[in-house]
């Protein structure tokens, strides 16, 4: 089975802001300043029991938004994920049965890899996107760049502990299509409602690559 792929829909900059949200009147103008900010794929984490509403109503009401929902480690997850509206989907890591619902799903998936060994069954399941999580943890942009030519047709969407001091060195290497992070979306900014202070960090991180 031909598994989609997420890169070839992304907009704007490479950057993907991972949020934690449980309110959908938050969640909204929240997208709509990251959106405005030049950040259009969001990845909304199944971290609260409000995150699949707030996922749906991005998805429904902020039309330049790229929606997709990550912390998925249950295979009923998939199909919620996708009746909900979301686009692509992400995983910590990677099981069998975690395969075979993302494809059943016919979403792009990024299963989280954390060491090659990882990575080869990922790509034995038919994954070449790939999630490099915890990125910082587990040794950067020069653990990244050491692994580019042991797995050529592989790349990799690496979050977890990534800065915005990093963000430029990351993303210029070969093997990495896209980077997430939290730092985006301060937990006070979000609590205050300081939609603009959000958009002004969104336009600085992409004026990063641009």
């Amino acid at each position: 089975m031909t598994v989609p792929r997420l890169e070839p829909s992304l907009t704007g900059a490479r950057i993907v802001p991972v949020l934690v949200l449980d309110n959908p009147a938050e969640a909204v103008p929240l997208a709509e300043a990251l959106v405005a900010g030049g950040l259009t794929t969001l990845e909304i984490t199944l971290r609260t029991p409000g995150a699949l509403a707030c996922a749906e109503a991005i998805a429904a009401k902020v039309p330049g938004a790229l929606v997709g929902l990550g912390t998925l480690i249950r295979p009923e997850q998939f199909a919620q994920a996708r009746d909900v509206g979301a686009r692509f989907v992400v995983s910590p890591g990677l099981t069998d049965r975690l395969a075979e619902a993302a494809k059943a799903a016919g979403l792009p998936y990024l299963p989280g890899i954390a060491t090659v060994t990882e990575a080869l069954i990922a790509y034995e399941h038919g994954f070449r996107e790939l999630k490099f999580f915890p990125a910082m943890l587990n040794g950067g942009a020069p653990a990244l760049r050491g692994m580019a030519p042991l797995l050529p047709k592989i790349c990799f969407c690496p979050t977890g502990g990534i800065k915005a001091e990093t963000v430029r060195e990351i993303l210029g290497l070969p093997n990495v299509f896209a980077l997430g992070g939290t730092w985006l979306t301060p937990a006070d900014a979000v609590k205050e409602r300081r939609w603009a202070d959000i958009e002004r960090l969104a336009r600085e991180a992409a004026a990063l690559v641009a």
